[in-house]
């Protein structure tokens, strides 16, 4: 079984509580009984992230607008299960609204999980989005530093060069340093 699945369905069994949809939910192999939920009035938030993980890790595209809510959600735990179903997913559209999300200012307080999504995607949208939000975050006292950690290690792990002026700029921040110091030992020689 996935570990993300898992992790998932222990979360979600406890809001549904005695919900008996919650294991017809989890049972199905039935995608448009999944699809329904995901289009139903009034369904509960546990059932639809719970269909739209199980559509996206399965591969059917009618989960990637739930999932890009889900990817924005103030849950943390909500956003790392969508990432993990969008990755899976494999829509091309995923590197546009993972790109979208990361990039918001006004949602900033919530881009570490879509931020974690660019790197893992290696999408031609990643890098250019990933150098944007670094930059936002270089001010000493910007209280959204842990975005700018991440941003600095996907950074790294794409390995691209565009990326070195603004890791040079990151390197002498107090806390985004360490990472962007890391990441720029791991960019290919000029």
């Amino acid at each position: 079984m996935d570990p993300e699945f898992g992790s998932l369905t222990d979360r979600l069994h406890d809001e549904a509580g005695d919900d008996p949809v919650y294991g017809r939910l989890v049972a199905t192999a039935d995608h448009d009984e999944l699809a329904a939920v995901l289009t139903a009035p009034r369904q509960p938030l546990w059932a639809r992230e719970l269909a739209a993980f199980r559509l996206g890790t399965a591969g059917d595209r009618r989960a990637f607008e739930a999932l890009v809510l889900f990817l924005n959600h103030r849950d943390p735990e909500r956003c790392v299960s969508a990432a993990h179903a969008l990755a899976a997913l494999g829509d091309p559209r995923t590197p546009r609204a993972a790109a979208a999300l990361a990039t918001n200012e006004l949602r900033v307080a919530y881009a570490l999980v879509p931020v974690r999504l660019l790197a893992a995607l290696r999408a031609p949208k990643s890098v250019p989005a990933l150098i944007a939000v670094l930059g936002r975050r270089l001010a000493p006292d910007d209280p959204h530093w842990r975005v700018g950690v991440a941003c600095a290690e996907g950074l790294g792990a794409l390995g691209d060069p565009r990326a070195r002026p603004v890791l040079e700029a990151a390197r002498h921040h107090p806390r985004i340093g360490p990472a962007a110091a890391a990441a720029l030992a791991r960019l290919p020689g000029e």
